[in-house]
């Protein structure tokens, strides 16, 4: 999946997490509008807590936007919609 073409926005999350459950809606929602722009991919980190070493999430939910397969972009912590777009959207390619 972080080999597309386009910006891959990761939402690392756990199911007992409540900020991880209070974003995604907002996640979602932007995803939908930045369609063709971004894609989103979501990993759950009990379930595969080698990925979330690898890329050092230590906090739940953390968002990180990969271009080109590397990491461009981190966001951390259930933030209000206004931020996360403030640190994807420069990171998308134009309509």
């Amino acid at each position: 999946m972080l080999g597309r073409p386009e910006p891959v926005l990761v939402d690392f999350w756990a199911p007992w997490c409540g900020p991880c459950k209070r974003i995604a809606p907002i996640v979602r929602e932007m995803a939908r509008r930045h369609a063709g722009r971004m894609t989103l991919g979501t990993l759950n980190v009990e379930d595969n807590p080698r990925s979330a070493a690898r890329y050092d999430v230590l906090s739940l939910p953390t968002l990180i936007l990969f271009r080109d397969g590397l990491p461009v972009q981190r966001v951390v912590g259930a933030v209000k919609r206004e931020r996360l777009e403030r640190a994807v959207i420069p990171h998308l390619p134009r309509d």
